[in-house]
């Protein structure tokens, strides 16, 4: 799995059981496999290149993630069945008809001699859906012990369930906006602890400003994608002129704002489950709390790799040829069974 945060790629090797159809799961083992400045920068700027440069990069970052596999699987001295592949996300233009993660699963399969699955979104675009979010899927079968599930990603989304039907949407821009705040001005891959985020005030003016940005009006489902982060959100906190602590800490006030709107409006205050790497904002789950949300954080391993296990878990299910995307979290005009598979 790599997000739209870009901290490295997640690697979680999963053993799923299945019992009078519920199912379950053990991590056998996990890390995240850091970029070089190189990869990132490519993975971060690759929309503004030629075509060519894309299929590229395209067939190249299907290769490093099949050697990350390897190595990770050689290193734990296990051995894996499949490789189920997020790809990293390049374009998100629902309103264009199309979805691009880049990282070709025949580079996967041919650099690993295992079956790759991978390309989770498309189907579901071309059925008429969002093409995300796709974690509720393993929401509904994993953690349905939570009233809901929110994930602290790039972006941050969250599925509930009402009348059985697994409901989900993205909410608001996060980790990928603070963290391109960290990179930009003070070369930092993310505010730790929300260290910088808490020292700064918040400014009304642009609290209000962000708050009032229509797709906080639309009803879900809805997902949002970088082009929108960078072409609406980031301008306007950039040309506010405030010191950077104040607009990290605005943001998060914005941020903390939509998603306890969002999950209280759905009478969600307890039995919250928090995953992804902004649940270490300790500043921002302190900001969460202070909107009467009641929550305790999981075990460190599935704050980092729940996003990779669901993957897992989509893989599986696009193995056995079942459906594996809920038509209420995306919009789509069914359910669908998602993924390019490739054999070795």
């Amino acid at each position: 799995m790599s997000g739209t945060s870009l901290d490295g790629l997640d690697l979680c090797l999963t053993e799923f059981k299945e019992i009078n159809r519920k199912w379950t799961y053990k991590i056998l083992a996990s890390e995240t496999r850091k970029y070089t400045s190189d990869w990132e920068m490519s993975l971060r700027t690759v929309e503004n290149k030629s075509a060519a440069k894309l299929m590229e990069l395209d067939f190249n970052y299907g290769k490093l993630i099949g050697k990350f596999s390897l190595e990770f699987l050689q290193k734990h001295n296990l051995t894996a069945d499949f490789i189920s592949s997020h790809g990293h996300t390049i374009f998100h233009q629902i309103e264009n008809g199309f979805t691009c993660q880049i990282g070709h699963g025949a580079a996967i399969s041919a650099t690993t001699g295992l079956t790759s699955i991978c390309d989770f979104r498309s189907l579901d675009v071309l059925l008429g859906g969002q093409g995300a979010p796709l974690v509720p899927f393993g929401d509904h079968h994993l953690f349905r012990t939570y009233n809901a599930c929110i994930n602290l990603g790039g972006i941050a989304n969250f599925s509930f369930e009402i009348n059985e039907e697994r409901i989900a949407y993205d909410i608001c821009a996060f980790n990928m906006v603070l963290n391109h705040f960290m990179q930009k001005y003070l070369n930092k891959g993310f505010d730790k602890d929300g260290g910088l985020s808490r020292s700064g005030a918040l400014n009304t003016p642009l609290y209000e400003a962000l708050n009032n940005l229509t797709f906080f009006n639309a009803k879900g489902p809805k997902s949002l994608g970088k082009e929108w982060v960078f072409q609406e959100l980031i301008p306007l906190i950039e040309n506010t002129p405030i010191p950077l602590a104040d607009k990290l800490c605005s943001f998060s006030h914005h941020a903390a704002e939509q998603i306890s709107k969002t999950l209280l409006a759905n009478n969600f205050d307890q039995k919250l489950l928090f995953t992804g790497g902004g649940s270490k904002n300790i500043f921002f789950t302190e900001l969460l709390q202070s909107h009467g949300l009641s929550f305790t954080l999981p075990n460190e391993e599935l704050i980092d790799f729940k996003e990779a296990l669901v993957f897992a878990f989509l893989g599986l299910n696009r193995y056995l040829c079942r459906n594996n995307t809920f038509k209420t979290a995306t919009g789509a005009v069914k359910d669908s069974c998602g993924g390019s598979i490739y054999l070795p």
